[in-house]
C-alpha cells in the first residue's frame, strides 16, 4: 500500500496566456505512482484522481468534451458554474456530477472564494478532446496534438 497526505502535497499552478483560464491542481494519483504516458494498467491506474482548484472569476479549462473518458466531479468548498449543453448550472458544497464521453463541459468559479473541487477521470487509451468553440481537437496518438480541420467524408481521398 502507497499512503500520502494530500494536505502536505505542493499544487501545481498553471495559467493560460492570457490569463482566461487558471487553475492549481493536486494530481493525487501521480503522488500515489501513477504514470501517465504507460500503458501497463499497474501503472497507469484504471482512474486518475485529481483536487483542483480554482480561483474566483475564472474557468479551470476551454469547454470541451472527451471521447472516451468519464469525469466524477464532487465540490468540496466555494461556488461556481458548470457549463454543459444544457446552459449553465450552479454548483456548491457537497454538489457531485458527472460527465460522460462526448458531453461537454467546463467548470466556472463565478464566486467570490476559491472554488475547490474533486475530479475522479477513468484512464482511456487513445482519448482525444474536441472544443466546440474553437473548432479543436486533441488527439494524443503519439504525442499530445491539438488540430483544427474541416469535417470530410469517409471515403474523400480515398476512392
Amino acid at each position: 500500500m502507497k499512503k500520502i497526505n494530500t494536505h502536505q502535497m505542493p499544487e501545481e499552478p498553471w495559467t493560460s496566456p492570457k490569463g482566461t483560464f487558471s487553475s492549481a491542481s493536486k494530481n493525487v494519483s501521480e503522488a500515489l505512482g501513477r504514470v501517465p504516458t504507460s500503458l501497463d494498467l499497474r501503472e497507469r491506474h484504471p482512474f486518475d484522481v485529481e483536487i483542483s482548484r480554482i480561483p474566483p472569476g475564472q474557468a479551470n479549462c476551454p469547454y470541451h468534451s472527451h471521447s472516451a473518458q468519464w469525469e466524477f466531479y464532487h465540490v468540496l468548498s466555494g461556488r461556481g458554474q458548470v457549463r454543459h449543453v444544457g446552459g449553465l448550472t450552479d454548483i456548491e458544497p457537497g454538489d457531485a456530477f458527472l460527465f460522460p464521453p462526448g458531453e461537454a463541459h467546463q467548470l466556472i468559479n463565478s464566486g467570490t472564494e476559491d472554488l475547490v473541487v474533486y475530479v475522479v477521470a477513468d484512464n482511456p487509451i487513445g482519448e482525444s478532446c474536441h472544443y466546440p468553440d474553437s473548432g479543436k481537437w486533441l488527439v494524443r496518438s503519439p504525442e499530445r496534438r491539438l488540430i483544427r480541420s474541416e469535417s470530410l467524408d469517409y471515403f474523400d481521398g480515398e476512392e
